[in-house]
C-alpha cells in the first residue's frame, strides 16, 4: 500500500467538498487483526472451492494466505493465462466455479485470451484481480489501469470492491452469476487496501510531509474519513452460503410440441454440444432412453461411452441431409455446422440452448428452427424421454448410420496404415494411442488440424473425459487444462496432446 498523503494533497476543493462523512466505525473494526483476504477465502470455502490457481503477486497475497489456511489449495503457475486455463478445466470437470487470482495490471492483462476462451466455451469462472489502493486509482499508482473496461466485454459480471464490508456479498453474487443462465467468467477487482488489516492500511494512510495549519488538518480529516468508510462494518456477521442459481428451462408446452415432432420422426438425429454436460442434469441417461442416433461434439464427447450403438462418429453431413428431424441440444450453428447450411431445409429442427443469441445464430440466413427453446439441454432431454415413455425411433435408422461409420472408419484405418518417408503418420499415432487409453483417461487436446483428426479417431471412455479449447480455438490451453484435470481427478491418466506431439503423462497421484 503506497502512502496516500501526496494523493490527498493533490485533491481539489471540489473533491474534498463532495466527500461523504464516514460511516460509523467501531473500536472492534479498528483493532481487529482480520483482513479482507479472509472474507474472500470464507466465501470460497462455503461454495466448495478446492483450488485457487495463481501467479503470486503482492496485491492479492492476503487472499492466497487466507485460502491456504482454510485448506483451499493454492496452485502457483508460471503464467497468468495458465492459471485461468487450469481454473477453466476445473470448472468443466467439477461442475463448480473455477477460480484464478492474479495481480494487478500486467497480471490481469496476461489473462485476457484465457478469459475470452472461457467465455466462448461457457465455463463458469471467477477471476480475482488485484488493483491499486482505492485512494490512488487514476493517480499514476504502480500497475494502475482501467481494468474494469478491459473485462466488461469478456465477463458476465464485473465489480470493483470499494469497502471491506462489500467483499462477502460481491463474491457470493459473482459466483451465482457465473453459474446462472449461460455459464461464463466473472471478474472482481480488489484494491489492495481492501485486503490488508486496518492497522497496516492506517499506517500507510498516515499523512507524511503535509502542510501545517488548516490545510494539514483538512488532509488528515480526509484520509481518516476515507479509512473509516473503508473499514466500517467490515467484520459484521454475514451469510456465506451460495445464492440461488438461475437455470432456464423449457415450458411444458414446448416439451409437448417436441414430443409430437419426435414421435412422428422416422429418421431423427441429435447433435449434442457442451451444454448437455452442464449440471444439474447431464443428458447421458436420457439419450439411452430416447434411442436416437447422436453426434457428440465439444465436452459431450464420451457421453455415450466407447462403443455405443447410438453414437455416430462419421458422415455427419450425409446424415443431416437424410434426417427428417434434427435436435440441436446445446449445439450452435456457427462455423462448426457451416453456419447452419448443412441442415436440410425440409427437416424439422428443434434447437435448445441456454443462450438466446447462440440459440438463433444464423437463423436469419441459412436455417430456420421449427421449435426454438431457451433452456437447459440436459433437463430438456430428460423431460422429453420421460414424456415419450420409451418410444424409440425405427432401429434400421441408427443401424444404417452405424454401417456408414464402419465404412468410413475402415477407410481411416487404411490411411493410418500408409507408410511415410520421413514423418509420423498422425492417424496411425492416434489409432495406437486410442487402443492404449485406460478407461479413466482424460484427453487434453491442444492444437489445430491434429485435434480435428483426434476428434474423429480417439474415443473418450466416459462423460467429460475430453478437453479441448472450444469455439475460440485457442492454442496453448494444454498445460493449464492438464494441470486442472489432474487435480480434479488425481486417479485418472491425463494425456496432453500438442500439435501432434504427446507430452509425458502426469504421474498418478
Amino acid at each position: 500500500v503506497h502512502s496516500s498523503a501526496s494523493a490527498a494533497t493533490g485533491a481539489g476543493e471540489e473533491e474534498l467538498a463532495g466527500t461523504v462523512l464516514s460511516e460509523a466505525i467501531t473500536t472492534s473494526d479498528m483493532t481487529s487483526p482480520r483482513h479482507g483476504g479472509e472474507s474472500v477465502a470464507d466465501v470460497l470455502r462455503a461454495h466448495g472451492v478446492k483450488f485457487v490457481f495463481t501467479l503470486v503477486g503482492g496485491h492479492i497475497s492476503p487472499i492466497l494466505v487466507a485460502c491456504e489456511k482454510l485448506g483451499i489449495r493454492i496452485v502457483d503457475t508460471r503464467h497468468e493465462a495458465t492459471a485461468v486455463f487450469a481454473a477453466d478445466a476445473v470448472a468443466r470437470l467439477s461442475g463448480t466455479v473455477g477460480v484464478a487470482a492474479v495481480t494487478a495490471g500486467p497480471g490481469l492483462t496476461n489473462t485476457v485470451t484465457a478469459v475470452k476462451n472461457a467465455q466462448m466455451a461457457e465455463s463458469p469462472l471467477l477471476l480475482i484481480g488485484g488493483a491499486a489502493a482505492t485512494l490512488l486509482q487514476g493517480r499514476g499508482a504502480l500497475q494502475d489501469i482501467d481494468q474494469m473496461s478491459l473485462f466488461k466485454p469478456l465477463c458476465k459480471f464485473c465489480a470493483s470492491v470499494r469497502t471491506v464490508r462489500e467483499i462477502v456479498p460481491t463474491v457470493r453474487r459473482a459466483l451465482a452469476i457465473a453459474q446462472s443462465g449461460t455459464p461464463g467468467p466473472v471478474f472482481i477487482e480488489f484494491p489492495i487496501d481492501t485486503l490488508y488489516p486496518y492497522h497496516v492500511v492506517e499506517k500507510e494512510f498516515a499523512p507524511k510531509n503535509t502542510p501545517k495549519g488548516l490545510m494539514g488538518k483538512i488532509i488528515a480529516w480526509y484520509l481518516q474519513n476515507h479509512l473509516s468508510n473503508l473499514f466500517a462494518g467490515a467484520w459484521e456477521t454475514c451469510d456465506l452460503s451460495p445464492l440461488p442459481v438461475h437455470i432456464p428451462h423449457a415450458t411444458e408446452d414446448e416439451v409437448q410440441r417436441c414430443v409430437e415432432l419426435v414421435s412422428r420422426a422416422k429418421k431423427p438425429v441429435i447433435l449434442l454440444g457442451s451444454q448437455a454436460t452442464l449440471p444439474p442434469t447431464p443428458a447421458d441417461d436420457a439419450l439411452e432412453s430416447l434411442g436416437i442416433p447422436c453426434f457428440l461434439g465439444g465436452m459431450s464427447r464420451g457421453m455415450l461411452g466407447k462403443n455405443s450403438p447410438l453414437h455416430i462418429r462419421q458422415n455427419r453431413r450425409d446424415a443431416l441431409k437424410e434426417a427428417d428431424l434434427v435436435l440441436l441440444a446445446g449445439t450452435v450453428c456457427d462455423f462448426r455446422l457451416s453456419y447452419g447450411r448443412v441442415l436440410n431445409r425440409q427437416s424439422k429442427i428443434i434447437a435448445v440452448n441456454r443462450d438466446r443469441s447462440q440459440l438463433l445464430k444464423n437463423s436469419d440466413m441459412f436455417w430456420k428452427p421449427t421449435v426454438a427453446i431457451q433452456g437447459d439441454a440436459g433437463s430438456f432431454l430428460l423431460r422429453l424421454s420421460k414424456a415419450l415413455k420409451g418410444h424409440r425411433c425405427p432401429e434400421e435408422w441408427p443401424r444404417s448410420l452405424k454401417e456408414g461409420d464402419a465404412i468410413k472408419e475402415k477407410a481411416n484405418r487404411a490411411k493410418a496404415d500408409e507408410k511415410t518417408e520421413r514423418h509420423l503418420n498422425p492417424l496411425s499415432v492416434l489409432h495406437r494411442v486410442d487402443e492404449l487409453l485406460a478407461e479413466d483417461s482424460i484427453i487434453v487436446a491442444d492444437g489445430g488440424d491434429f485435434v480435428g483428426s483426434a476428434a474423429y479417431i480417439m474415443r473418450p471412455r466416459g462423460p467429460i473425459r475430453w478437453l479441448d479449447p472450444g469455439a475460440f480455438g485457442t492454442l496453448g490451453v494444454g498445460g493449464g487444462f492438464a494441470l486442472g484435470a489432474k487435480l480434479c481427478r488425481p486417479e485418472s491418466e491425463v494425456s496432453r496432446w500438442l500439435w501432434g506431439q504427446r507430452l509425458p503423462d502426469w504421474p498418478r497421484g
